[in-house]
């Protein structure tokens, strides 16, 4: 079962010894293609997998990397309403539906708190400030930033769930493409924790949709389709079963037959 995942393998020397071979970008020069407004690819696949697509693409991409690092790990807090209305939006399917999120950069120790807005237009739209610590709670200025982003929602909302990851993010050296990998993922919540070991989450995040994008055709080599994946809505699903999650049953479908192949060259 994935709620008997306790705890999560650290990135392996292999990845760390493949992400050597790209060369660095820093994250001024990430400001460049901060696509705070735009489309997202997503894909769920195997480490495995994954790294057979990395090899392919050295000289396509650079990674980021902060103070020597190119694994960074993050942590990020949930918010949502007492009975998750905002996670109810997502599983229901609704245009314009958000996220509000408090995350720490671990390497840099930064935090921001942050609304997503999923529009109409199938386009993803972020807003974010810099806070001085990561925001537990729902403070007046946490509910005031959170009303300017996403009115009626300010003042109801709790903390509801931890995650943590470790991410690799690259850019395309050809076109205005961010590419970022989600691995070791964790969440704790309700008094419990579950992880994903073995897993991966890749989201191609452009301007548009560029097909020439080529993560995406490394994807369609591997037969890989793209997949709407969520890890606050995965979370809740994981560790709050009381709440209603009939509609994410084929993701955490796909997760059990992932993580049942991995070591077995998936």
């Amino acid at each position: 079962m994935l709620a008997g995942a306790a705890t999560l393998p650290p990135a392996t020397t292999d990845m760390q010894q493949l992400l050597a071979r790209f060369a660095p970008i820093s994250l001024s020069e990430m400001d460049a293609v901060a696509l705070q407004n735009r489309t997202d690819t997503k894909y769920l696949l195997t480490i495995t997998r994954l790294a057979q697509a990395l090899r392919a693409l050295v000289g396509q991409y650079r990674v980021l990397e902060v103070d020597g690092v190119r694994l960074n790990p993050y942590q990020t807090l949930y918010f949502d309403t007492p009975d998750f209305a905002l996670y109810l939006q997502h599983h229901a399917g609704k245009s314009n539906r958000y996220k509000v999120r408090s995350r720490r950069y671990v390497v840099t120790d930064q935090s921001f708190l942050e609304v997503k807005c999923k529009t109409n237009k199938d386009r993803t739209v972020k807003r974010r400030v810099p806070t001085e610590e990561l925001a537990t709670s729902c403070t007046p200025e946490v509910a005031g930033f959170i009303a300017t982003c996403a009115p009626g929602l300010a003042g109801a909302l709790e903390p509801k769930l931890w995650n943590a990851f470790s991410r690799i993010t690259l850019v395309s050296t050809t076109h205005a493409e961010r590419l970022t990998i989600d691995l070791d993922l964790s969440f704790r919540g309700a008094g419990r924790r579950v992880g994903l070991p073995g897993i991966a989450v890749a989201e191609v995040k452009q301007d548009g949709v560029n097909r020439g994008s080529g993560f995406i055709q490394q994807m369609h080599a591997a037969s890989l389709q793209p997949t709407s994946f969520s890890k606050y809505c995965i979370g809740v699903a994981l560790l709050f079963p009381q709440v209603k999650h009939n509609n994410f049953k084929p993701k955490l479908r796909l997760l059990q037959q992932l993580m049942g192949g991995v070591g077995n060259g998936s």
